[in-house]
C-alpha cells in the first residue's frame, strides 16, 4: 500500500511540475511575441505628431494675400459673439468690448491692422451713432459684424442702405432677434459672399426665443490696388 501511495504521490508531482512548466513557457513566450509585436506597431506609428493648427482656428489655411477670419454670432442673450482676424481675436466677451445688438470691427483691407471695434445696442439704443459710424468707413476698410440677442429692432433704412453699400444681401431682412454674421468692405463692387442669416423662428429655434448660433470662416482676398 506504502509503494503504491509513493508512486501515486510521485506521478501527481510529475504532473503538476509538467503543468508549471508548460504554463510558464506559454505566457512568457506570449508575453514576449505580444511585446514584440507592441513595439514594433509602436515604431511604425508617427512619433506624436501634432494636426497643424489654422489661423483662428480655422479647418485650412488662407492662401497668400488673404486674411484668414472667423465671426461667431451670440447664443442668445447669454453668450456674447467673437470676431477673430489673422489668428487675433479682435473682440469677444473676454475682451470686454461686446454688446447687444451689432459688434463691428473695422480692419484695413490692406495691412489687415485693426483700426477700430464698437458694439451698438439696436433694442433701445441711438442709431444715429450707428449711422456715423458706418457713414465714416473709408474705403478698402474691411467691415466684421456679429450679431447679438437683437440686431433689428432699430434697424432703419439708411443703416440697411449702408450695410447693402458694404455688400450684404441679408441686412433688409433681418427681424426682431434674428442671428447675422456678415464681412464685407467699403468699394466692395459686387456682393459679398461671406454672410450668414438665420430667422428667429419658435417652430426652429434651438434657444427658448432665439435661434442658435451662427459661426461663419474663411479667407477675405487683401485689397492689392
Amino acid at each position: 500500500m506504502r509503494v503504491t501511495a509513493v508512486i501515486r504521490y510521485m506521478a501527481l508531482l510529475i504532473t503538476l511540475l509538467g503543468t508549471w512548466l508548460i504554463v510558464q513557457t506559454y505566457f512568457h513566450r506570449s508575453w514576449r511575441a505580444i511585446s514584440l509585436r507592441s513595439w514594433l506597431g509602436a515604431t511604425n506609428k508617427p512619433s506624436s505628431e501634432k494636426l497643424p493648427r489654422h489661423k483662428c482656428g480655422n479647418q485650412k489655411s488662407c492662401p497668400q494675400n488673404y486674411f484668414a477670419f472667423k465671426i461667431i454670432s451670440g447664443a442668445a442673450n447669454v453668450v456674447g459673439p467673437s470676431i477673430c482676424f489673422e489668428d487675433l481675436v479682435l473682440m469677444s466677451s473676454v475682451k470686454n468690448n461686446i454688446g447687444r445688438g451689432l459688434n463691428i470691427a473695422l480692419v484695413n483691407g490692406t495691412t489687415g491692422q485693426l483700426l477700430k471695434t464698437d458694439s451698438f445696442d439696436m433694442y433701445s439704443g441711438d442709431i444715429t451713432k450707428l449711422q456715423t459710424f458706418l457713414q465714416g468707413i473709408k474705403r478698402g476698410t474691411l467691415v466684421l459684424t456679429a450679431s447679438y440677442d437683437d440686431a433689428a429692432t432699430k434697424m432703419n433704412d439708411k443703416v440697411q442702405a449702408y450695410f447693402t453699400e458694404l455688400g450684404s444681401s441679408h441686412v433688409g431682412k433681418l427681424g426682431f432677434r434674428d442671428n447675422w454674421v456678415f464681412l464685407g468692405a467699403k468699394g466692395l463692387m459686387n456682393k459679398s459672399p461671406f454672410e450668414k442669416h438665420i430667422k428667429n423662428d419658435k417652430e426652429t429655434n434651438k434657444y427658448d426665443g432665439w435661434p442658435e448660433l451662427l459661426e461663419m470662416e474663411g479667407c477675405a482676398p487683401r485689397k492689392m490696388d
